[in-house]
């Protein structure tokens, strides 16, 4: 399992939170964690099945832009 880290600019609710969680749910990843105050989303993930190309086109599919 790998633990990966993302900037993402344009979360301002708790609507924004659980788009993104449940979005990164349904590629496989094992958690997903936003922290709205710090623009944070952690995330836990199986490199060997998910790119981290794949987690930041999930996010930007959204509407919320990576950094």
């Amino acid at each position: 399992m790998k633990e990966l880290t993302l900037t993402v600019e344009g979360m301002s609710c708790q609507h924004c939170k659980k788009n993104i969680e449940d979005a990164l749910q349904e590629i496989g990843v094992k958690q997903a964690e936003v922290t709205l105050e710090t623009s944070k989303v952690n995330v836990t993930y199986d490199e060997g099945e998910i790119s981290q190309q794949q987690l930041e086109e999930t996010i930007e599919g959204q509407g919320y832009q990576v950094v």
